[in-house]
């Protein structure tokens, strides 16, 4: 699947995903909106990174490969707990709606591009570079 089709299928799942989520805060805890809204963005921004970089690796050596998932997970992993303690610390977004949607976003992303990845598509084309 390339980058392009991912990001779109992405975005789309998250924006129809939070809209209904908006919804349904509206009325049950309407500060959690805007901190289910960040959740669910720091987990979409943070997969669509995870999945540029598994397409870029793509036909290149296994040692480029690796560290561009392995790195790039670290680099990933510490820039999204940069921005949950920055905005739970100065920004006192509401702890528990922020951790719910983006770990469940965090999954569910992570289910998505496993199952693009399995696929192996983008592999076997970087191959015939």
């Amino acid at each position: 699947m390339s980058l392009g089709r991912y990001t779109l299928i992405t975005l789309a799942v998250a924006c129809i995903s939070l809209a209904l989520t908006w919804c349904v805060l509206d009325s049950l805890f309407p500060s959690g909106r805007w901190a289910a809204l960040l959740g669910g963005g720091i987990a979409t921004l943070n997969t669509l990174a995870a999945y540029a970089l598994v397409v870029w690796s793509a036909g290149r050596s296994h040692t480029a490969f690796f560290r561009a998932i392995l790195g790039g997970m670290l680099a990933r992993l510490a820039a999204m707990l940069a921005v949950v303690v920055a905005a739970v610390i100065w920004l006192d977004v509401p702890r528990l709606p922020l951790t719910l949607s983006l770990l469940a976003y965090f999954v569910m992303f992570l289910a998505f591009e496993m199952a693009a990845v399995h696929r192996g598509e983008f592999f076997r084309a970087g191959l015939r570079r």
